[in-house]
């Protein structure tokens, strides 16, 4: 069930390159990536778990709600992480210029499926 939801987003999108749901404590329960890429996906799923793990925590101090997601563009990607509940975060990775839009509205639909076969 993961496989497929994770690959349905990176394909479903122009430009996806690699999908990632994974626990805040770096492990991975699923990663997809085009047969065309040899990017790592869990070495950014685990780097970027503790960055969002700290968002998490600025957006508690500042009242402003539970963080619901979290996007970085560099020059050779852009990435962006739907946090799914306390434990797990779906994670994305697009070429440069990918649609980022489609791959957000993926990752929203895509959630509540997850969230489900994780309980």
């Amino acid at each position: 069930m993961f496989k497929d939801a994770l690959e349905g987003v990176v394909a479903g999108t122009e430009g996806g390159i690699a999908g990632l749901l994974m626990d805040f404590e770096g492990i991975p329960l699923e990663t997809f990536i085009r047969e065309d890429s040899e990017f790592d996906i869990e070495t950014v799923g685990a780097e970027v778990s503790v960055v969002v793990k700290s968002i998490q925590r600025a957006t508690e101090n500042l009242g402003a709600g539970e963080t619901r997601e979290v996007s970085f563009n560099s020059e050779q990607m852009l990435t962006v992480i739907r946090v799914l509940s306390q434990n797990y975060f779906l994670a994305v990775t697009l070429r440069p210029g990918g649609n980022l839009g489609k791959a957000r509205y993926l990752m929203r639909v895509a959630a509540p499926k997850l969230l489900e076969e994780l309980d």
